[in-house]
C-alpha cells in the first residue's frame, strides 16, 4: 500500500460530475453502517457510482495505487461489513437503481441501489412477488442483500436471497466486470460462480447487476399469535409445529422485546407474557383453516395461554409490523450488539435457555428476537456506552452467545454476514481447513487484497 494518498486527479477525471466526493464533511455519512462499528476509519474518498463503468473506473485506480475499496449499499448493515477503512475508496451504490421486470420470464433485472421493498413493489405491479424480506426491506438495497444473502421473516417457506439470484455482474478486483448466470432456471454450464459470490461480502468483487427470480403473488396470509407463560412452552411450540407444517412466517419475541415494542406500539401487547409467536399460513383458504386449526392445538398443548387467529390481512400486518419493530424499539433503550446465530431447530430451546443465563451471568440485558421457523435468533445485548464496565460486559456475553451456538451446532450468523464484527469467532466456527479454503478463493480473486479488507477475513 502507498504510504502517501494518491493523487486523485485521474479518478476524478474518469467519473462523471459530481460521482467523487473528497470533502470530510460529506464523506462522514460512509464511514458506518449501521452496526456502528467503533474501529471504522477515514475514506481517501467516496465514489458515488451511477453505472458498471463508474464502479470498474474506481476499482482500477484502486488497485493501480494499492488503495482499498471498501462497497456500500444502504448502510443498513448490522455486522460493520461496510465500515470504512483509512485511506480506502468507498464506492457507494445507492444512485445505481434501475430496474426492469419481465413478467414472461418471471425475472427482474435490478441495479444493487434499489430497496428491497422497491423491488416488491415493482414485482407486484405485474402480480409477482420478490419473497425476501428483512426486517428493514424499506431501507435496505438488493446489493447488500445479495453481498449478505439476507433472509427475513418469510424463508421459513421461501428460502433466502440466494434462491432467488439467477444472475449477476460482478466488478473483479482487477476492474473485469464478469457476467454470470442470466434469465434461466435451470443452468449447470461451468462452476456455480453466481453463488460463490452470493453473501461474500464484497470481499471477491463489487456486484453491479443482479438477476431476481420472482413468483406469482402470495395469496393473502391468516395469522396467528400466540402467547406463552415459558419461554420453553413456545420453543418446543415451534418444534411442535414445524414437524408436520411449514407455515410462511414463524417468528418468536421474548419478554424484553414485547415491552420495547409494546413502549412503542401501545398495541395491547401482553407484558406478562415470557414469549410470543407470530406466525402466518399463506396455503388457500380451506387449507389455511385446518393450519391454523392444528398450529391453534399445537400452542395450547404446549402451554400458551392466550392464542389469536384472524384472516384480516390488515390486523394481520399489524402484528407483524410489530415484530419489524422489535430492534428500533430496542435501539432506544441503549447502544446495542446485535447477535445472528442461529442453530439446528431441536437445539433453538438450548440456545434460548443458554441466552438468557449469558444475560444473568454478565448482568446485561439480552432480548431475543427469532425467525423461529429456522433456528436463526436475533440476540439483542441493550448495553450503556458511557460505562466501561457494562460495555465490557456486554462485549464479553457478545462472544459467549456466539461460542454457545458453536458449541450447539450453529452458526455465528444466519443472514448479517460476518463482517467486521464477527471475523474474531469465524476460525473457530470453520475450523482451520475451511478457513483456508475460504483465505485461498479470496487469494485467487483478490491477490492485492484490496477488497473491502477487515470484512469476513
Amino acid at each position: 500500500m502507498e504510504t502517501t494518498p494518491p493523487d486523485l486527479a485521474a479518478l476524478r477525471d474518469a467519473l462523471p460530475a459530481g460521482a467523487l466526493v473528497e470533502d470530510p464533511d460529506r464523506m462522514a455519512g460512509y464511514r458506518w453502517d449501521r452496526a456502528h462499528d467503533p474501529g471504522a476509519g477515514v475514506p481517501l474518498a467516496v465514489v458515488r457510482a451511477t453505472c458498471t463503468a463508474d464502479v470498474q473506473a474506481a476499482v482500477r485506480y484502486a488497485a493501480a495505487h494499492g488503495v482499498p475499496v471498501v462497497p456500500r449499499g444502504a448502510g443498513s448493515g448490522l455486522s460493520g461489513g461496510a465500515s470504512a477503512v483509512d485511506g480506502c475508496l468507498v464506492v457507494a451504490t445507492e444512485r445505481m437503481r434501475a430496474i426492469e421486470v419481465d413478467p414472461v420470464t418471471r425475472t427482474a433485472v435490478v441495479e444493487p441501489g434499489l430497496l428491497n421493498a422497491e423491488v416488491k413493489a415493482a414485482a407486484a405491479e405485474h402480480g409477482l412477488w420478490y419473497p425476501p424480506d428483512p426486517s428493514s426491506y424499506e431501507i435496505c438495497s438488493i446489493g447488500g442483500n445479495v453481498a449478505t444473502n439476507a433472509g427475513g421473516l418469510c424463508c421459513v417457506k421461501y428460502g433466502v436471497t440466494t434462491d432467488y439470484v439467477l444472475g449477476l455482474t460482478v466488478v473483479l478486483a482487477d476492474g473485469t466486470a464478469v457476467e454470470l448466470g442470466g434469465p434461466r432456471l435451470k443452468d449447470v454450464a461451468g462452476l456455480s460462480l453466481t453463488k460463490l459470490f452470493v453473501g461474500s461480502e464484497g470481499v471477491l468483487g463489487i456486484i453491479t447487476r443482479v438477476v431476481l427470480r420472482l413468483v406469482p403473488a402470495q395469496r393473502p396470509p391468516s395469522t396467528l399469535v400466540a402467547t406463552f407463560p415459558t419461554l420453553d412452552g413456545a420453543t418446543d411450540a415451534v418444534l411442535a409445529i414445524t414437524r408436520r407444517m411449514r407455515p410462511s412466517m414463524l417468528e418468536l419475541m421474548d419478554r424484553v422485546t414485547i415491552n420495547a415494542v409494546e413502549d412503542e406500539t401501545r398495541m395491547g401487547l401482553d407484558r406478562t407474557a415470557e414469549a410470543m409467536l407470530v406466525i402466518q399460513t399463506d396455503e388457500p383458504a380451506e387449507h389455511a383453516a385446518l393450519e391454523v386449526a392444528e398450529i391453534t392445538a399445537d400452542c395450547e398443548a404446549h402451554g400458551a395461554v392466550e392464542v389469536f387467529a384472524t384472516d384480516d390481512v390488515a390486523v394481520g400486518e399489524a402484528f407483524v409490523v410489530a415484530r419489524r419493530m422489535a430492534i428500533p424499539a430496542m435501539e432506544r433503550k441503549g447502544s446495542l450488539l446485535l447477535e445472528d446465530v442461529g442453530v439446528p431447530l431441536p437445539e433453538l430451546g438450548a440456545l434460548v435457555r443458554g441466552i438468557a443465563e449469558i444475560s444473568r451471568d454478565r448482568a446485561v440485558t439480552i432480548a431475543v428476537i427469532a425467525h423461529a421457523g429456522d433456528g436463526n435468533t436475533h440476540p439483542l445485548i441493550v448495553f450503556d456506552a458511557a460505562d466501561p464496565d457494562e460495555s465490557a460486559r456486554a462485549q464479553a456475553a457478545y462472544g459467549e452467545v456466539m461460542r454457545l451456538a458453536i458449541r450447539l451446532g450453529g452458526t455465528i450468523t444466519g443472514e448479517h454476514g460476518v463482517g467486521r464484527l464477527k471475523r474474531p469467532w469465524l476460525a473457530d466456527y470453520l475450523g482451520p481447513d475451511a478457513l483456508e479454503l475460504n483465505r485461498r478463493v479470496k487469494a485467487a480473486l483478490d491477490p492485492q487484497g484490496i477488497l473491502n479488507p477487515g470484512a469476513l477475513l
